[in-house]
């Protein structure tokens, strides 16, 4: 069993998807690791089943018969907080940062391969489970070393002066491993809500991150480039699965 939950009770996962085929194999796929599984046709019937039996995780599609996925999504985000993994035909940069801002936490395109949204799924219960240690403050994959509660950056043996606006960002990407950020909310977060569009802010800072931390752009370790999307941060350091972030992108956009 993969499942990552530390308890007896099984990670629950909702998968709202019309087409019988992709629910049977999401279903199987998730079943063999251990997981539970709650399985819905519709819209309505995923909400349902989400607000009677709960979910720790929501893998959705967009193509719903009886409403839009982003009505769905709109309407789960007013009363829960859940991850939710979107399904998506939509290649469209413009679609995807739109479902981000609008509470999706990811997004996997069609067609897909089990094994990443597997990764993505792993990567969320990774990030919410309680461990002896707090991991949400800590990062250390044994060649880099982040102590978000003592502010300290270690790399190699050798400790890294990182300036405040560096360290922010970094800090915000590890806190969230795996998840992707959108360009917005990290300029929101670092800049304010009137340098939203002002990308340039954002790519400098992540090139001098990188460089600091020894992060080529063009086969990142550790902050990986959606171009035009976001950005998000390994989770290898977290977990004995490196897939759970993405293959490295070429694009040095943020």
């Amino acid at each position: 069993m993969n499942d990552p939950n530390p308890h007896d009770t099984p990670t629950r996962v909702l998968v709202i998807d019309d087409e019988p085929q992709i629910r049977k194999f999401v279903d199987i796929s998730l079943r063999s690791q251990g997981y539970a599984t709650l399985l819905a046709a519709t819209g309505n019937e995923g909400l349902t089943l989400l607000a009677s039996q709960g979910a720790d995780i929501v893998v959705l599609d967009l193509g719903l018969p009886d409403q839009d996925g982003h009505s769905v999504l709109k309407e789960l985000r007013q009363w829960s907080e859940v991850p939710v993994i979107v399904l998506t035909v939509r290649s469209d940069e413009t679609e995807k940062v739109a479902l981000l801002d609008a509470g999706a936490n990811d997004y996997v395109t069609k067609p897909f391969g089990i094994g990443e949204l597997m990764a993505r799924i792993r990567a969320f219960l990774r990030a919410k489970a309680p461990a002896a240690e707090d991991v949400s403050r800590n990062y250390d994959d044994g060649h880099l070393r982040i102590d978000l509660a003592a502010r300290e950056v270690v790399l190699a043996g050798q400790a890294i002066a990182l300036t405040r606006k560096e360290f922010a960002l970094l800090a915000m990407l590890v806190r969230q491993p795996g998840r992707l950020l959108t360009q917005s909310q990290l300029l929101r977060e670092m800049w304010g809500p009137t340098h939203e569009d002002d990308t340039h802010y954002l790519r400098i800072l992540v090139g001098k991150l990188r460089h600091k931390l020894g992060d080529d752009a063009t086969a990142p370790r550790y902050i990986f480039t959606e171009p035009g999307v976001g950005l998000r941060f390994s989770a290898e350091g977290r977990a004995d699965d490196p897939s759970a972030a993405r293959a490295p992108e070429t694009d040095e956009r943020p």
